[in-house]
């Protein structure tokens, strides 16, 4: 048996009905008792059948889906677990046609799934500090690749490639988010909303770093147009390994994302790099997946709008 993982066998040993993965969820979601999501109540709730619960102070019937990704969703709860377990083990992501062939639903209904665990991997982190190396990269193909169909009827907006950029600190956790162009403001906004005032940033020679020293980041820059990668500790080699699993991903698992689900996409790669780590064990990844979920309720509606 593994010491750092278990097996799909292991998982479905734990979870083999819905009941136990109920069981489970309630264990985690709600540690210190049942608690109400619309009042967050805990002394006047009344149990009732099937994982049902009655708040008698604000009279609302609810479950451990109410208020998380699972509400709505008629997929049973240790088949959502099992999702989640794909997600944080499968380092390059899985597609919706695979886990739809996995748990057995539709690839429509995989692919809302998905979308949804993504959803939770959004999770807001502390602000990075130490040393923290930035790095942009662009999620596109080239518009002369594009069909001749995209080239008359789709608006130039619509097929230029995404921004995204993406901040990891040394020894910590990684940060990466959509922003729209590639101008200083951009990507320095991203920055200050993220990393902590006094940072030492590291970074390739892009003009748009050259004014992180005037707004209280230390800032040294390696130039690659010169070949130059590494001078001292100066590098950006961790964000850049980040890029490379991410791209493998897009364009290997998912081979194509729109712009506006983006931003998931890139939560989901992050979130295995921190709260997914292969470094810890599989059951404290998924601890941590579930304990994402609350809050963070997606319809169908709001997602393809």
């Amino acid at each position: 048996m593994s010491r750092s993982t278990i097996s799909t066998f292991q998982l479905f040993a734990t979870f083999p009905d819905e009941e136990s993965a109920r069981q489970y969820l309630e264990g985690r979601l709600w540690a210190n008792g049942v608690t109400c999501p619309e009042c967050k109540g805990k002394e006047r709730i009344t149990a009732r059948k099937n994982g049902y619960y009655r708040c008698n102070a604000c009279k609302l019937d609810f479950t451990i889906r109410t208020g998380t990704i699972f509400e709505r969703s008629h997929v049973p709860l240790h088949k959502w677990v099992y999702a989640m377990y794909l997600v944080v083990t499968s380092r390059k992501g899985i597609s919706s046609l695979q886990l739809s062939k996995e748990i057995g639903v539709t690839q429509k209904s995989a692919w809302f799934m998905l979308q949804r665990l993504r959803e939770a991997c959004g999770t807001k982190l502390e602000m990075l500090k130490g040393t923290v190396e930035v790095d942009e990269m662009f999620f596109g193909g080239e518009e002369n690749n594009r069909h001749m169909y995209d080239h008359i009827h789709k608006p130039r907006e619509r097929t230029e490639k995404v921004t995204v950029v993406g901040m990891r600190e040394r020894g910590g956790n990684t940060v990466a988010k959509v922003v729209e162009g590639t101008g200083g403001l951009a990507l320095r906004k991203a920055i200050h909303e993220n990393v902590a005032a006094g940072t030492r940033i590291l970074s390739d020679d892009y003009a748009s770093y050259t004014a992180l020293p005037k707004e209280g980041f230390p800032h040294d820059s390696v130039n690659h147009i010169s070949g130059e990668y590494v001078r001292g500790d100066v590098h950006t080699n961790s964000i850049e390994s980040v890029w490379a699993v991410m791209k493998r991903g897009m364009h290997g698992v998912y081979h194509h994302a729109d712009r506006k689900h983006m931003g998931r996409y890139v939560n989901e790669f992050t979130f295995r790099l921190n709260q997914g780590n292969v470094a810890r064990h599989t059951t404290a990844r998924l601890d941590s997946f579930v304990d994402a979920v609350a809050g963070k309720r997606l319809t169908y509606r709001r997602l393809t709008a």
